[in-house]
């Protein structure tokens, strides 16, 4: 990325313009209010309206805390984003950030992960909706099955053209989009705690013990329950970093308040939907209540007899999942464009359209993606794990590289800098790992294994991959603590009590797995690219 220009002697920013159709720059028009409901209507997709059974089923009423543990994941994973998106705010952050902290090779595995993640979730979120809506109209839904029908399938390619739509002709109609839908799906989770407390039963919260399935079963459910996929909203935020009006200031705030509202309101959906059960229900324990409730707050609220309610909550089920939908469909193209910035992906999706400042090209790919997932698509509950933690594992590279660029770019402007960062910092990474490592074996080693076998391909690749910057030896030696990653936590996954042999008991599992994340991330916080080396390009080079 050579250029002219620079932030600081040390940190050189490659400044090149482009001018023609094709190459036009993005536009700020995103507010802090804007950004927050970015952030909210990311994170209450469809994952409220199915987790709390599921979470029950797995942990019982101990599930709270694993709403608790989860919100502290991800608020420790937002305030590592706040330094790198107010410190440098570019389009498809997520993957941009390992490029500068560790060289094209990260950016092109956080790339490829991160676009599976971004695109399946847009499907997963029509699929959700089509699914409640089939309450209504039995005809969108195959009997005895969650397929759709033909018809089924025409309403959800619909919605993601209604998506395409609405971010093609500019950021701003998204946002104001966005904000109306966000403003409906927050009523009813609200209107949902408020009734549903007023049948609230203390004695569910003991009928069984308050932890029926200990420690394993609160951890489990972070993941397995759906917990995590529920908060996953901060990438969208960091992606559209570079058209938010005083990002330094407006990113931080947007991503902290997105995080601690959404985990009241989860954690307080929780209790109450625990809560209001009829006590009888519960006479054989916590394990068919995902089965008696398979769509949580509608079910309960017919169980209950209010049944306005229940038509509130199918009503807000299609809504809500399309909302976050949309927002995928927005912040995919910036990753999309975030790749291609790498050298590691097509040239093309460079390309920002100079009249409306949207990346036309990965916004048709993010679409034609969109597309491919429903045909035909596995349900919401199996995709859970695997979407989970292929998010996770797009965030947990964040403060690898906040450590390596304090290292390598010292002077490097932060208008927020993360507090105690020696100990958020790989106590955030930890975290992540344990989460992955939650999801199970089934799908860590489908999932780590597509990783390393992708790494294989960019060595394969050695003649097609940028080297200008960097040799491709230096490109490994900055990325072998992410394979040796990869490759631990296979290892781990298959003796663990996660669906593995069950060889490596709990908690000892546990403590294994974050000893060895330690370790690696202070590898990889010290095996970034040079000083001498680092280049933090712009959106406009």
């Amino acid at each position: 990325m050579p250029g002219q220009g620079n932030a600081h002697p040390s940190v050189p920013l490659s400044r090149s313009a482009h001018p023609g159709a094709g190459h036009g720059k993005f536009k700020k028009q995103l507010s802090l209010t804007d950004l927050t409901f970015i952030g909210l209507g990311a994170i209450f997709g469809s994952g409220w309206l199915f987790a709390a059974s599921h979470v029950s089923t797995i942990a019982g009423p101990a599930g709270i805390f694993s709403w608790l543990l989860g919100g502290f994941a991800v608020l420790l994973l937002g305030i590592v984003y706040c330094e790198l998106g107010a410190a440098l705010p570019r389009a498809g952050g997520v993957v941009r950030y390992p490029v500068f902290s560790h060289g094209p090779l990260l950016g092109y595995l956080m790339g490829f992960i991160t676009l599976i993640a971004f695109s399946s979730l847009i499907a997963i979120e029509v699929v959700a909706a089509r699914q409640y809506a089939a309450a209504w109209f039995p005809g969108l839904t195959a009997v005895g099955s969650s397929d759709p029908t033909t018809l089924g399938w025409l309403v959800q390619a619909a919605l993601l053209c209604f998506f395409f739509y609405l971010n093609y002709s500019s950021v701003k109609t998204f946002a104001k989009a966005n904000n109306i839908i966000s403003l409906f799906k927050f009523i009813v989770p609200l209107s949902v705690i408020a009734v549903l407390f007023a049948f609230f039963k203390s004695a569910n919260l003991t009928v069984h013990g308050f932890a029926p399935f200990g420690m394993p079963g609160i951890e489990m459910a972070v993941s397995a329950g759906g917990i995590i996929f529920a908060y996953l909203g901060l990438t969208p935020i960091v992606s559209v970093a570079s058209e938010v009006r005083n990002p330094q200031r407006t990113i931080p705030i947007a991503l902290i308040l997105s995080i601690l509202l959404s985990t009241l309101i989860y954690v307080l959906l929780q209790l109450a939907f625990i809560g209001s059960i009829p006590t009888a229900m519960l006479a054989a324990g916590w394990h068919d209540v995902s089965k008696a409730f398979s769509l949580p707050y509608r079910d309960i609220a017919l169980a209950l007899g209010v049944g306005w309610l229940a038509v509130m909550v199918v009503a807000d089920a299609m809504i809500s999942p399309s909302g976050c939908g949309n927002i995928y469909m927005n912040a995919t193209p910036r990753v999309v464009y975030g790749w291609a910035k790498t050298g590691t992906f097509f040239k093309v999706f460079t390309r920002v359209d100079e009249a409306s400042g949207i990346p036309r090209a990965g916004l048709w790919l993010t679409f034609g993606l969109a597309i491919f997932w429903t045909l035909p698509f596995p349900s919401w509950e199996a995709l859970i794990n695997i979407v989970s933690a292929a998010l996770v594992l797009s965030y947990a590279v964040a403060p690898v590289s906040v450590a390596a660029l304090r290292r390598t770019a010292p002077d490097l402007p932060r208008p927020f800098r993360a507090s105690a960062f020696g100990i958020t910092g790989p106590a955030s990474f930890v975290i992540a790992a344990l989460i992955v490592y939650w999801s199970g074996w089934s799908t860590v080693s489908w999932l780590l294994g597509l990783q390393i076998a992708m790494f294989a391909i960019y060595l394969a690749c050695r003649r097609w991959v940028p080297t200008a910057h960097l040799s491709l030896a230096e490109q490994v030696r900055s990325s072998a603590w992410l394979i040796a990653f990869y490759a631990a936590m296979i290892v781990l996954s298959y003796l663990g009590g996660f669906g593995g042999t069950g060889r490596l008991a709990h908690p000892y599992d546990t403590a294994v797995v974050a000893a060895v994340a330690l370790v690696i991330y202070y590898w990889g916080a010290r095996t970034g690219v040079r000083a001498d080396k680092l280049q933090l390009d712009d959106d406009e080079d």
